[in-house]
């Protein structure tokens, strides 16, 4: 009966949860308009939007083959595609070098290691197996990634500038981990709750910690 009482809130938590993730996945679209704009991706880094996009296909997969968590399949699913967008840029506009390596990360990353998590888990296990196995990992990729902006900090504390940890994004990163935190408490997902999912990574420079995390 509670369980049945806590479905609407359930369900308006894990909208708001789209809503500011989709807002994240968009964040950077302003790079990119500069990347068409001036034809050139300049300093940046595709590396971050290669982790982004491996972390939201992990995620698709797991909200797809559990059961109620169609929320956590539609806005990863979205992110797929925003992804996807800005890697093409990214192929389209780079020097030649890194082109090669953006190709040669989404080759390795995007096709080999998510067909390999796929197609092994699809064939080994069934179940709640499958479902944990692909949440552990999606789990593991993303507290990674949400580790690696903490190498920022050393940056922001010897430049003496928060240039490289702008506020408003890593308010809003906060926003949509706790949002996240809160709808794995309801839904009893132990792997959304431990690892807060759905953040975008930063903008970086060749001189700024290549920061990727979902």
């Amino acid at each position: 009966m509670l369980e049945h009482k806590m479905e609407p809130l359930t369900l308006f938590i894990g909208i708001i949860g789209n809503v500011i993730s989709v807002l994240m996945f968009l964040s950077p679209a302003g790079t990119f308009w500069r990347i068409v704009k001036n034809r050139s991706t300049e300093d940046f880094e595709s590396l971050p939007y290669i982790c982004t996009l491996l972390n939201a296909s992990l995620w698709t997969y797991y909200g797809i083959i559990k059961p109620g968590a169609y929320l956590v399949a539609t806005v990863n699913g979205f992110g797929i595609v925003v992804e996807i967008a800005y890697v093409a840029l990214f192929l389209a506009y780079a020097p030649r070098k890194m082109k090669v390596k953006t190709g040669s990360l989404v080759g390795v990353l995007n096709v080999g290691f998510l067909a390999a998590a796929m197609v092994v888990t699809w064939l080994a296990l069934e179940g709640e197996g499958r479902i944990d196995a692909i949440g552990f990992i999606s789990s593991v990729l993303n507290i990674v990634m949400y580790g690696s902006p903490l190498a920022a900090m050393k940056t922001v504390v010897t430049s003496k500038s928060v240039e490289y940890m702008p506020f408003l994004l890593s308010f809003f990163l906060f926003l949509n981990g706790g949002i996240w935190t809160f709808y794995a408490f309801l839904t009893k997902d132990l792997f959304l709750g431990v690892s807060s999912p759905f953040s975008l990574p930063f903008t970086t420079h060749k001189n700024t910690p290549s920061n990727c995390f979902l």
